[in-house]
């Protein structure tokens, strides 16, 4: 959309105002663009390192898969995750503060006893892939708002402060031109009045 403007000094004022607003602003759009850029990637690998971790994790228990089945199922679930909101480079992001889990009661006599063990791994292999879908979660949310960033760095370096500068010289030439017209016509008047008071 073109940039809409008339050819007077308010609407001069007025353009010299938003172009230096936006020359003003670019510099903190591409600072913060950055550092979103930067926390995207760092968000990225955190993400690759909790997978890691949980890999591994389902390693150590592939090697011991048989005891699993002796595992009473329903015995270990997650009660309820505190969120808490945590700005990164402006942007608001969910972080896990805890996890609270609950555990069906059982007898420790009748049960194997590496039990509590497998207990404390399925608790990590939770918190782990709560951890992991939190971490995706702010990903997208910093991603989103680097394009957003980016879309506005373009929009004002590449349309808004060039159409600003064209406006501007457009008003400043049709004024200048509009002046000299005025000068040149008060000049013929002038020519004109001293030719008939001499005649």
């Amino acid at each position: 959309m073109a940039l809409k403007f008339q050819y007077n000094k308010t609407y001069l004022q007025l353009l010299n105002k938003g172009l230096k607003v936006r020359i003003n602003a670019l510099p903190t759009l591409v600072a913060k663009e950055s550092a979103l850029r930067l926390e995207v990637k760092k968000a990225r690998e955190h993400v690759e390192a909790v997978r890691a971790k949980l890999s591994e994790t389902y390693a150590r228990m592939n090697a011991t898969y048989r005891l699993w089945s002796e595992f009473p199922s329903g015995l270990v679930s997650v009660k309820k995750v505190d969120i808490d909101i945590k700005k990164i480079a402006g942007v608001k992001t969910p972080v896990m503060r805890s996890i609270s889990f609950d555990i069906a009661r059982y007898s420790i006599h009748q049960a194997p006893a590496w039990l509590p063990q497998g207990v404390e791994i399925l608790k990590q292999i939770a918190r782990l892939n709560i951890e992991i879908e939190l971490s995706r979660k702010i990903v997208e949310v910093l991603e989103y708002a680097r394009k957003k960033t980016t879309q506005k760095v373009n929009l004002y370096e590449k349309v808004q402060i060039p159409e600003h500068h064209e406006a501007i010289r457009k008003i400043k030439r049709f004024m200048e031109d509009e002046d000299n017209l005025s000068k040149s016509s008060q000049k013929i008047l002038k020519a004109k009045i001293a030719a008939t008071e001499a005649a």
